[in-house]
């Protein structure tokens, strides 16, 4: 076998370089390395794009590798037109993100597993997919489409203050005092700060990416009709997901004052006992442990207001019977007081319900209508501002750089994915 040993070859005319002719086979020795530092085509090899896909519209090119990110929306790739056999493209899940936004695929006049409809969709988290085009008859044809497992989950901690709605207030005949509503249950994680009930503060949810937690809110329970009777029950604030259940129930109804004086619910925090025929004892009802308080009974002829989360309940024995004292948090990045239990023989009027505070309704004083719905409840997470996913539904109110923490209120049903 002969043998040439040159430095470069170059063609003779031209800028094309044959090596042999149809039908022969051009080996490459063990151990030698075929470096290219130009453009080989025809080799089927991918060629993986270092820019990011992150739109809501690409078209992609033959023999290409992808990342697509989909943590802003959703996206639309296009494969490519008039393709020969044997070309490829993968496509993968950048940031494991396809289980909230999907990649859906415009097939661009190709037939895919032999069909031309419906648009394949991948909505698999973490899912890699390799399709290879076959010919006309079949088209593009996947050989890999399945998620691939996260070796490295990146944990992230999250606190959670989840309150429930408070109780409704009760409502008077014309002779007694009714009592206030209980303070919807309170439940806390951050920063030591207690729960309700005399409560310590709960453990801070450590989750991986791609859970989706979902908040529901719920509505403070309605203040009783006129003529002594009660309030209704507050309902309950939920945040569920994936190995994720907290429910705070909703403050228990405020007795109302008809005949001899009606005992508070029970609930997150008591609803107060009102006052009926003198002397009235009724009873408070019962707390929820590490939620809240039990309420105030009424006390000799006098009502009982609500007991709020972070206070015991108060006992009867004056008009304008203040509620148990409420719990602060800083979680927000500044001090609020949340669950505080309604006023009992409330004179002058209820005034403004604070909504999403888990705020108790105030009972009424003789026949004056002056009982009050209580507040709704409130879910707010807090999580390093770097964990932050920025996937929320429901419109919540998103504070970000808060001591580089972002902090997340919802006031009404949404979901929140890690």
């Amino acid at each position: 076998m002969s043998k040439v040993e040159v430095d470069q070859v170059d063609p003779q005319s031209g800028t094309t370089l044959t090596l042999g002719t149809s039908g022969d086979t051009v080996s490459i020795p063990s151990g030698v390395t075929l470096a290219n530092a130009g453009t080989a085509t025809g080799f089927a090899s991918i060629d993986w794009q270092s820019t990011i896909v992150t739109g809501a519209t690409h078209t992609a090119s033959a023999n290409q590798g992808i990342w697509i990110n989909t943590t802003s929306n959703a996206c639309n790739l296009t494969l490519p037109s008039s393709p020969s056999v044997g070309d490829q493209l993968i496509f993968s899940d950048f940031l494991r993100t396809w289980g909230s936004n999907a990649v859906t695929l415009t097939l661009n006049g190709s037939k895919y597993q032999g069909f031309t409809s419906p648009a394949p969709v991948y909505d698999t988290i973490g899912e890699t997919v390799h399709i290879v085009y076959s010919g006309s008859t079949q088209g593009w044809i996947p050989i890999n489409d399945g998620a691939v497992a996260n070796e490295t989950p990146q944990t992230v901690t999250i606190d959670y203050l989840v309150i429930g709605g408070g109780g409704g207030g009760g409502s008077e005949d014309s002779a007694y005092w009714a009592a206030g509503g209980g303070a919807g249950g309170y439940r806390n994680s951050f920063n030591s700060e207690a729960s309700g009930g005399g409560g310590s503060s709960e453990t801070a949810l450590n989750l991986n990416p791609g859970i989706t937690l979902t908040a529901t809110i719920g509505t403070g329970g309605a203040k009783g009709a006129n003529g002594g009777n009660n309030g209704t029950v507050g309902v309950n604030t939920t945040l569920i997901g994936t190995g994720v259940s907290i429910t705070s129930n909703g403050g228990g109804y405020g007795g109302g004052a008809g005949g001899g004086g009606n005992a508070g619910g029970a609930g997150g925090s008591g609803g107060g006992g009102a006052d009926g025929t003198s002397p009235s004892t009724a009873a408070g009802g019962a707390g929820t442990t590490n939620q809240g308080f039990a309420g105030g009974s009424a006390s000799g002829d006098t009502g009982a207001s609500g007991g709020g989360a972070g206070g015991a309940g108060v006992n009867g024995g004056d008009i304008n019977r203040p509620g148990g004292a409420g719990l602060a948090s800083s979680i927000t990045g500044s001090s609020v007081t949340r669950g505080v239990g309604g006023i009992g023989a409330i004179s002058g009027g209820p005034g403004a319900v604070s909504a999403n505070t888990g705020l108790g309704g105030a009972g009424d004083r003789q026949g004056s209508g002056y009982q009050a719905d209580g507040s709704s409840g409130v879910v707010i997470l807090r999580m390093p501002d770097a964990k932050y996913t920025g996937t929320v539904t429901g419109s919540p109110t998103v504070a970000t750089g808060v001591s580089g923490n972002t902090v997340i209120t919802f006031t009404g049903t949404g979901t929140y994915l890690t």
